[in-house]
């Protein structure tokens, strides 16, 4: 988990600061899964969320990666998977709907009758994973949970955090690849970062559930 981290900050993709999130908040982090561009680092990426895949049971049958950044998402999983000799088909949905040729909102491997996991990279208010969880639903699949790359382990109201309203309102398991706790441990043990780990350290303590 380690070296997921490193690269994660090598790309760019885990940036330390001062930022202002969507939702208003200030963070001495910011996480963009956008800033992957290139093959290694999308193979390596693919493999993570392979890893989390593979602990379903039973192994889902499609995976649906929510436009934009959930598309690459993944192919890069359904590849990582095929090179470990299971073969899982993929699907994503499209901001517009096509008015030609095939039409509709979706593309790639039909859904009805079948297990499907959803890839992405965080959770926000869980807003998008529910709408692309009806979306499945409504085709006929069945929505067997939710994979994110990171869990930012924040309150997203009074008591709990997205991944556990997420996991309360779809009744799913919602796994993450990493979480801020392994983000800081990593930190932790860097000379160069203890003052990024100090401050998110300081962060969490504000905005972290009280159970947590």
């Amino acid at each position: 988990m380690s070296d997921f981290i490193s690269e994660l900050i090598d790309s760019d993709v885990l940036r330390f600061g001062d930022f202002v999130l969507k939702s208003g908040r200030r963070a001495p982090f910011f996480f963009n899964l956008g800033n992957l561009s290139s093959g290694t680092a999308m193979r390596r990426l693919g493999n993570a969320y392979a890893d989390c895949l593979m602990t379903f049971d039973p192994l889902p049958e499609v995976i649906f990666g929510p436009a934009y950044k959930g598309i690459s998402l993944a192919v890069a999983a359904a590849t990582a998977l095929a090179e470990r000799g299971v073969d899982i088909h993929y699907a994503h949905d499209r901001k517009e709907a096509k008015t030609h040729g095939e039409g509709g909102t979706l593309v790639g491997a039909p859904m009805a009758g079948r297990r499907v996991v959803i890839v992405d990279d965080v959770i926000s208010d869980g807003t998008a994973k529910i709408e692309s969880a009806r979306l499945i639903e409504s085709v006929g699949g069945k929505v067997q949970g939710v994979v994110v790359a990171l869990d930012r382990q924040e309150l997203a109201d009074d008591h709990h955090t997205a991944v556990q309203l997420l996991h309360q309102r779809l009744s799913i398991p919602v796994l993450s690849v990493t979480d801020v706790d392994a983000v800081l441990e990593h930190l932790q043990t860097d000379p160069n970062h203890h003052d990024a780990a100090r401050r998110i350290a300081e962060h969490m303590k504000q905005h972290r559930p009280s159970s947590s």
